[in-house]
């Protein structure tokens, strides 16, 4: 990728606190930094830091620099169209990327700025995004905001210098199409006010970095200016002592095209060095983007291995207690002491090098780079996997070299040949890819044609299942499921100008704390990972005898600890490729104390109610009430599990709760400005030992408060005391709110324009009014605490600024528009099953997740709702099973010495029961070198999820326009670089490959989703809220909400139905979602994530009507209907049955709903129908011909 480029050179005491530093409480300061900046070897190079850093930073001490426009024709032209906009407290509510999504541009004649978001840590990278528009930005001047962490630098606001959006060469001729023209340089990347979200108390210093010598040569022709965003965030992009600041977030220009590079790549993690004398290879970019999966329950144990076989209902899993610095440390830390190699480094005392931020056997290296392999090197045809990398480096002391690997044997040392080797190791794996070169073997079905325009009934009968990677049946055994592991491409391009000549995006959709049946955990004390990159031993590592273990991610040839040879499930020494970490892709390892740098904290639960009169009105203070006092033996936690309530209106009252105390006392503040704790000690009690106290309370307050007359709502001071109370032991914060707050710190006016709910020009307000809840929110983060928001509203309440308070906490969000709790039953219903899940699901504290993956990929851009402590580790004071995040990733070296490559993501956490664990799930996936083999692993699901993560960025940060027509062109660049690639093709003809087929009909039902849709009365908090839920849905769920699933279930037929426990479940084929496949003699159920519809046509069979839903014509069914009886009949109970099954499927319980004809709540229904033409938007078949006519263009 370019000429070897020189070091940076980074100036003395980088890797020291900086002067003038001002700590708040809770964050340690006794914490050590053992790590100094790492280099980066002949492998990198060529692709970081140089043409990045073109200048030292200057000794500004202060959060944000002011714009410096390149004064140049260029730079005019880029701007001359676009008016600046303000970045920080007004961008927008949907913040869960760390960079901006590369590769979406919203129109085909100009390009496009990036999506922009608050979570700014990508990398500049001389790596093209994503395949679509190349863009590229570099900062000269990167700013540090004074460190939430000890011994942590965090940049913040960068300068604004303006990268210039470069045109490129189009898109090859489509058969007989006409070539697409150079793109213009138009911009929505414009200069930006940048503000930087500082909470009181914090000091900002500059971290100075020397310019690069060097420049690549493609980089100085096509980059002429630079943008370097980010977005008012503390430790956003931020790096700690021992990395060079490198992840910052950028607004880039897009534009068409095929070649060159972008800015938008991910960071390399830091190099820990806790042993100076050694050294070791910089890992490729690991990223932190895992979270805990489901709880465990007892199962067998074996020794050292419990094969946990959990129940159906979740029981809760282990919370953590340490710092989130610390906590990404204390993994790091323990597995390193008792780790794979014979010499184990010291345990570290820092976050980043717990949870594999870094290498803790590195020392800060600036010596020559990594020999060339010493091995010859054959044809890549004839290479077997893992042969030609790479000689090891001297400070590889406990790995001699491996001796040459024979192709007929790869994966066994010579001096071996006894050990068996069940499972083929990395170095074994090029005849595990069984013949993935398409043009070499016959056509997949996924690489079908498929005549879009003529073939109109695409849609499975049943659920689109994820393709599966063509691995060989051994590996496809081991590999990650992907409910909780998936990635956009199965099939992952060789270059990066591959994948831009796919035109797909490349990237990671997680679940990673997912409800398991299954899980596998490791009570071992010695957890065994590379001493390079950190990796924890997988399925997919090489064993090159019973001593040695070559890593899959770094290469890294490690040792075998002597505790590993015993395998505890057979009771046998000497197979350590037989042990349970081997032999599963997905398990939790229990960690030891080394990970702790304090007790565990237990698990504390604080209620802020909302009791004005506005809520006293809707009544959700009797289900909340009712619905904790029904589990609340069911919280969470053991015996040190803690809770608190606080309420609030024009005051804010606690609750002393301490035992001995006759009755609950209520202790009143109304001094909201000044807002103070009246008993710090007495607020947060013992669950178990106030228990009647509390229950006492919990059925006074629905009554307390009825005859108030209270109509304002402090809820910015409420907040306040809450953090107060909070901030010793951190926890979980849960809010209820019911109006717009109006009085004291975070008070919110309306910004809603209800005559512009149904327009097709600029729909505004999408981003926070204040930065109050964003600040509030960090604050929370660093004394790890989350905050969750129930926002049950008839009226506006501005959504877009209060689930700021939630996203940056690692919180949830939950809305209930219009609840009332007579006059809309069915979401008082909604929420009382809601809060029965929420209450009693597992949950883990002060979690830290990170995403490691093999050498020449990388990181750049995280989805979802947590906080960016460095450039690849995220914060989550709260981690839930419902919980879901995405990835975007880009190609920074070739991978042609490869021929699979792997990903792992591990979270670290503390259980509810006070145990640390680390969930770890491994991906591996084969690497190609054609683009008819990229198209064959398309994974289309994934693809539009990952895609609509980057539309609500771009909605944010320029316009929901914008985001429109980007998801427009994602389709259009995709199908016509596909068609380029094949001949004979007729230019009336839109062919997509079958693996693609669905693309562009879930891409036109994702615009008329409410996030997107336009020319529909759309509610501003409703389409806020769409919002959030795309930002921080696991796929599964995400996809029913895109496109909903429709059947009909008047004719269910015994033939087609499957058996779960002992119950017959049917199993109808999916409808089109399109009005003319209902029937006025039919009933219809259409599963849309959160609601169920039940459409019933004016002549459904009578016999239908009576057995399901027990009333004896059409006529007599009410019009708000909300379940169905339990009725002695077959047809009842097959429907419910089938109800039920989908139920099952999903955590949070949807509503029914009866619909008829006259019902008005049928335009819910049909607005579903996304395959039908509505006044403002086109039907599917309108919508592939306009795909067809600009490719055409």
């Amino acid at each position: 990728s370019g000429p070897v480029q020189s070091r940076m050179q980074f100036p003395s005491g980088y890797g020291s606190n900086p002067p003038n530093y001002s700590m708040p409480s809770g964050h340690y300061s006794q914490v050590p930094n053992k790590a100094s900046a790492s280099h980066l070897d002949n492998q990198y190079r060529a692709s970081y830091y140089p043409t990045y850093y073109s200048a030292p930073a200057q000794n500004v001490m202060a959060p944000s620099v002011g714009t410096n426009v390149p004064n140049t024709q260029e730079s005019q032209q880029l701007y001359n169209k676009t008016p600046p906009h303000t970045v920080g407290s007004a961008e927008g509510p949907i913040q869960g990327a760390i960079s901006s999504a590369s590769y979406l541009h919203t129109s085909a004649q100009q390009s496009y700025s990036a999506f922009g978001n608050h979570y700014s840590t990508s990398v500049s990278s001389s790596v093209t995004s994503q395949g679509f528009p190349l863009n590229s930005d570099h900062y000269t001047m990167p700013v540090v905001s004074s460190a939430m962490y000890p011994n942590v630098s965090y940049p913040a606001a960068a300068g604004n210098v303006y990268g210039q959006a470069f045109t490129s060469q189009s898109l090859p001729a489509v058969g007989q199409f006409k070539e697409t023209n150079t793109f213009s340089s138009q911009s929505a990347s414009v200069p930006h006010s940048l503000q930087q979200h500082v909470p009181m108390g914090y000091n900002s210093t500059l971290s100075t970095i020397s310019s690069a010598q060097s420049v690549q040569d493609n980089l100085s022709r096509n980059l002429t200016g630079s943008v370097a965003k980010v977005n008012n965030q503390i430790n956003t992009g931020g790096v700690d002592s021992s990395q060079p600041v490198h992840s910052v977030s950028q607004s880039v220009p897009f534009t068409k095209s095929g070649a060159g590079t972008s800015a938008s790549s991910a960071a390399v993690s830091a190099a820990r060095t806790p042993a100076p004398s050694l050294s070791s290879q910089p890992r490729s970019s690991p990223s932190v983007t895992q979270s805990p999966e489901s709880a465990l329950q007892e199962g067998m144990q074996y020794g050292g291995y419990v094969n946990n076989q959990a129940s159906s209902a979740p029981a809760p899993l282990s919370s953590s207690s340490d710092d989130e610095e610390e906590d990404e440390e204390d993994e790091e830390a323990a597995i390193d002491s008792s780790s794979t190699t014979s010499s184990a480094s010291p345990v570290l005392n820092n976050y980043d090098a717990l949870e594999g931020g870094g290498y803790p056997e590195t020392r800060s290296v600036t010596s020559s780079p990594v020999p060339a392999p010493s091995v010859p090197q054959t044809s890549k045809a004839s290479k077997p996997f893992g042969y030609g990398y790479p000689t090891l480096q001297p400070g590889y002391q406990n790995a001699a070299p491996p001796a040459p690997v024979q192709p007929s044997n790869p994966g066994h040392h010579p001096g071996f040949q006894h050990y068996p080797q069940q499972y083929p190791g990395v170095n074994q794996l090029s005849s595990s890819l069984g013949g993935l070169s398409l043009q070499h073997s016959q056509q997949p079905e996924s690489l079908r044609p498929v005549n879009l325009t003529q073939d109109r009934n695409i849609l499975p009968v049943s659920s689109v299942p994820a393709p599966v990677p063509n691995l060989n049946s051994d590996l496809r055994k081991l590999n990650c499921s992907p409910d909780s592991f998936r990635c956009t491409l199965t099939n992952i391009p060789q270059t990066q100008a591959l994948l831009n000549k796919a035109k797909l995006p490349l990237g990671l959709l997680l679940h990673p704390f997912r409800d398991l049946t299954q899980l596998p955990v490791i009570t071992s004390s010695t957890i065994v990972r590379c001493r390079s990159c950190r990796t924890y031993i997988n399925p997919f590592v090489s064993f090159i005898d019973q001593r040695r273990w070559k890593c899959n991610l770094c290469y890294r040839v490690n040792d075998v600890p002597e505790e590993f040879m015993y395998n505890p499930l057979t009771r046998s020494y000497g197979e350590p490729h037989k042990r349970p970490e081997v032999q599963n892709s997905t398990v939790e390892f229990i960690a030891s104390s080394d990970y702790m740098l304090r007790p565990p904290q237990p698990a504390v639960y604080l209620f802020v109610l909302d009791v004005s009169h506005n809520a006293v009105e809707a009544g959700y203070l009797t289900i909340v009430c009712q619905s904790l006092l029904e589990n609340l033996d069911k919280l969470p936690g053991d015996s040190r599990t803690r809770i608190g309530f606080i309420t609030f209106d024009s005051t804010v009252q606690f609750y002393n709760l301490q035992e001995g105390l006759s009755q609950p006392q209520m202790l009143i503040v109304s001094d909201i400005d000044d807002i103070f704790l009246p008993t710090p000690d007495s607020l947060l009690v013992n669950l178990h030992e106030s228990k009647e106290l509390i229950k006492d309370l919990l059925n006074a307050l629905p009554n307390m408060f009825t005859n108030t007359r209270e109509t304002h709502s402090a809820l910015g001071p409420a907040l306040q005391a809450a953090f107060k109370l909070m901030s010793p032991t951190g926890g979980r914060i849960s809010v209820f709110q019911t109006q717009l707050p109006s009085l004291g710190a975070g008070l919110l006016h309306s910004r809603e324009d209800p005559n512009q709910r149904s327009s097709t020009k600029v729909v505004q307000h999408l981003g926070p009014a204040t930065d109050f809840y964003k600040k509030l929110a960090l604050d929370c983060s660093g004394q790890q605490t989350a905050v969750d928001l129930f926002l049950l509203s008839s009226q506006y309440s501005d959504l877009a600024s209060l689930a700021c308070m939630s996203k940056y906490s690692a919180g949830c969000i939950y809305y209930y528009p219009s609840f009332h709790r007579s006059h809309n039953p069915a979401q008082a219903e909604k929420l009382q099953k809601d809060l029965k899940r929420y209450l009693t699901r597992k949950i883990g504290f002060e979690a830290v997740m990170r995403i490691r993956c093999t050498k020449g990929l990388s990181i750049h851009t995280f989805h979802g709702n947590f906080f960016v402590r460095s450039t690849d580790l995220l914060s989550l004071a709260n981690v839930n099973p419902d919980a879901g995040f995405a990835v975007q990733m880009s190609i920074e070296e070739s991978l042609t010495d490869t021929s699979l490559v792997c990903f792992q993501t591990a979270l670290l956490y503390t259980s509810s029961k006070g145990e640390r664990r680390i969930r770890v799930h491994t991906l591996c996936l084969p690497v190609v070198s054609a683009l008819t083999d990229v198209y064959a692993g398309a994974d289309v699901q994934a693809v539009v999820c990952l895609l609509a993560n980057m539309a609500v960025d771009r909605s944010v940060s320029s316009s929901l326009s914008d985001a429109r027509d980007a998801l427009v062109n994602a389709v259009v660049d995709s199908l016509a670089a596909y068609m380029s690639t094949a001949s004979n093709l007729q230019q009336s003809m839109l062919i997509a490959p079958n693996s693609l087929k669905l693309f562009p009909l879930y891409i036109l039902a994702l615009l008329k989703q409410k996030a997107f849709r336009t020319g529909m009365s759309t509610r501003l908090d409703d389409r806020v809220y769409a919002m959030c839920q795309i930002k921080s849905q696991p796929l599964v769920h995400l996809m029913k909400m895109i496109h909903p699933n429709l059947y009909r279930i008047d004719k269910l037929m015994d033939e087609t139905t499957i058996h779960v426990n002992d119950r017959v479940v049917p199993q109808p084929p999916l409808q089109k979602l399109s009005a003319e496949k209902l029937t006025r003699e039919g009933a219809f159920l259409m599963d849309c994530g959160s609601i169920f519809y039940i459409w019933i046509g004016k002549n459904c069979d009578n016999n239908f009507i009576k057995d399901v839903l027990g009333y004896p014509n059409y006529v007599s069914v009410p019009q708000k209907m909300t379940q169905l009886p339990e009725v002695d009949a077959l047809s009842s109970e097959r429907t419910r049955s089938f109800i039920s099954w989908l139920r099952d499927s999903r955590p949070l319980s949807p509503v029914l709903q009866v619909i008829k004809d006259e019902n008005p709540a049928k335009t819910d229904f049909f607005q579903h129908l996304i395959e039908d033409r509505t006044e403002a938007a086109f039907s599917y078949y309108e919508f592939l011909l306009n795909i067809q006519q600009q490719i055409c263009k």
